[in-house]
């Protein structure tokens, strides 16, 4: 069974993710973490339940979601990995954000991805499988990861409860974005639980019923 635990994290409030298994097999999901508390609230969480950390992985590379990387690579020696739609947003967008944001203060290095996902491709760790769905709109690599064994999707900031990711960034599509809204209602069951990029979690059918971007 997975557990899933989450910390809202940096000033946008980005939910970070940590997914594992009875295995202690774990993947960390858009690790946000900024502030120093929040850094070590995430290692101690990781070590008092002896997990053993083995992907780390990006919805998509947009600066809130991957403040943390560092921490990781130093750790645990993991690099980030996106899909690789997401490659040059990573390489050539994100730094000069970044640059935009903080100017010379930005307090932490930014690795950069190693490997990088396809679609429709399978991650494994534990005993689960994620499915990568490739969700094009919020930016050119957005992705979800499904678990269809236990009906979990962590959407970043494609879907999340009563809204969707904006479509004004370089890289946005708002076409693309109604696209893959349209794959994930047809795709997700209705008793999809879903762990998006902000804000709290939700359901697929309740998104489907309430989310006026539905």
């Amino acid at each position: 069974m997975l557990k899933v635990k989450k910390w809202m994290v940096n000033p946008c409030q980005e939910c970070t993710h940590v997914v594992s298994d009875e295995t202690g097999e774990a993947v960390i999901i858009d690790c946000g973490v900024f502030y120093d508390n929040e850094r070590r609230n995430l290692l101690k969480y990781i070590e008092e339940e002896q997990l053993r950390p083995v992907r780390l992985l990006l919805t998509h590379a947009h600066h809130d979601h991957l403040y943390g990387n560092d921490l990781i690579l130093k750790h645990f020696g993991l690099y980030p990995e996106v899909h690789e739609a997401e490659l040059g947003m990573m390489q050539h967008f994100l730094p000069l954000r970044i640059k935009e944001i903080y100017g010379d203060n930005y307090p932490y290095t930014i690795p950069m991805p190693q490997r990088c996902f396809k679609s429709r491709e399978l991650i494994t760790f534990g005993h689960h499988v994620l499915k990568v769905i490739h969700t094009p709109g919020h930016s050119p690599g957005s992705v979800v990861f499904y678990c269809h064994a236990e009906k979990i999707a962590f959407t970043g900031d494609t879907l999340m409860s009563m809204s969707i990711g904006r479509t004004d960034f370089p890289g946005s599509d708002h076409e693309q974005m109604v696209e893959s809204l349209e794959l994930l209602t047809h795709f997700l069951h209705e008793d999809t639980v879903i762990y998006p990029g902000h804000g709290g979690k939700s359901t697929m059918a309740h998104e489907r019923a309430c989310n006026p971007f539905l």
